[in-house]
């Protein structure tokens, strides 16, 4: 087994509207972004209200993670987990992960609920070593704008 490594202290803060540019590019990077799915309106959807926010961490600065942390009230819910390439395995993906737990803690949230697709086993991985557990549950989607499925959306 692996000795488990100790997170990395970062500064955590909520975005700023400087910071969006910065953030978007790094979802690029990270390879979070979808064509149907706008990372600027997501941004400023999760800025909109007080049951949600984006998260950032910082390294002497520099933006090094992030997490769209928000409830709807009964669950907690993540998006956009990001840890820049150049900066992975020190902790960091751990340290954000915490500050959206303690994010929905202070509001009054119990059970945090993420989605991972099948194929990433990485990042499935990653949530198991936190504790997390595949749920039994099953998801549906439908788009309300009337656009059709596709297998990857």
């Amino acid at each position: 087994m692996r000795a488990s490594i100790p997170p990395a202290p970062l500064a955590i803060a909520a975005i700023t509207d400087s910071d969006i540019e910065p953030v978007v590019a790094l979802w690029q990077r990270c390879g979070l972004t979808r064509p149907w799915n706008n990372p600027h309106a997501d941004i400023a959807l999760a800025r909109r209200r007080d049951n949600s926010t984006v998260l950032l961490g910082r390294d002497n600065g520099a933006i090094v993670a992030t997490i769209m942390v928000g409830h709807d009230g009964h669950r907690g819910w993540v998006y956009y987990v990001a840890v820049d390439p150049d900066s992975q395995k020190r902790g960091y993906g751990r340290v954000i992960m915490a500050a959206a737990e303690d994010w929905l803690r202070a509001a009054g949230i119990l059970k945090l609920q993420l989605l991972v697709r099948r194929e990433n086993a990485q990042a499935n991985a990653f949530y198991q070593s936190l504790g997390y557990e595949e749920s039994t549950s099953v998801m549906f989607q439908k788009w309300l704008d009337g656009r059709a499925m596709t297998p990857s959306n």
